[in-house]
């Protein structure tokens, strides 16, 4: 094949593919779909969080495990990213308090549009108690205390001993933190939409 034919088939065929493309838009048909205010979003979380490894405004991303659905029809894809920020990051404390850690997302890759921008309510995740074993550490020193007064010295002795080691499992206690709470990748969370949210979606 000489040149000019080359030239030729080859401007040909950028036509084809064009008017084709042109046909497959000209067939696409868009409806906007509304997400109401309440609709639950379930994100895997990509970004590690924790209320000591984690700063206020910290950057968090995500995706959607599963596609979002509106009377069967497909509105969000699985996989769609989401971002936002670390809204809190508390750690517990010596006395009281429990390690906290908290969330916002704002943005939300959407079809068509890029992204959107979202509002939703806070995700967090507080540490479990720690009140039972607190009190345990208190009691297994003040009991062992009580023993050890009864066997030198009686009764007397015993509750000396026993609130000598009730203030030293006392003293352990104040000088220890409570737990604090992480969240790694792969997290499952729920992220609930407190604004609602139009989506541009083809049908055919």
């Amino acid at each position: 094949m000489d040149m000019k034919r080359l030239i030729t088939f080859a401007g040909s065929l950028a036509f084809v593919v064009v008017c084709s493309g042109n046909a497959a838009a000209q067939g696409a048909n868009y409806r906007e779909v509304t997400l109401r205010a309440g609709t639950v979003l379930p994100v895997t979380l990509e970004t590690a969080v924790g209320s000591d490894t984690s700063r206020v405004e910290q950057p968090v991303r995500g995706r959607l495990r599963r596609a979002v659905m509106v009377n069967g029809v497909e509105v969000l894809p699985a996989g769609a990213a989401v971002s936002g920020h670390v809204t809190s990051a508390r750690r517990p404390g010596r006395v009281k308090g429990r390690g906290l850690i908290a969330m916002r997302f704002t943005q939300l890759d959407t079809p068509g549009a890029g992204s959107s921008k979202i509002s939703t309510a806070t995700v967090s995740r507080l540490a479990p108690a720690t009140k039972e074993k607190d009190a345990l550490e208190i009691i297994a020193p003040a009991a062992a205390g009580a023993v050890i007064g009864r066997l030198v010295g009686g009764k007397g002795a015993a509750r000396k001993g026993a609130v000598i080691g009730g203030a030293g499992g006392t003293g352990y206690v104040l000088a220890t933190r409570g737990k604090d709470v992480r969240l790694g990748p792969g997290a499952s969370l729920s992220v609930r939409l407190t604004a609602p949210l139009t989506v541009r979606v083809a049908t055919r």
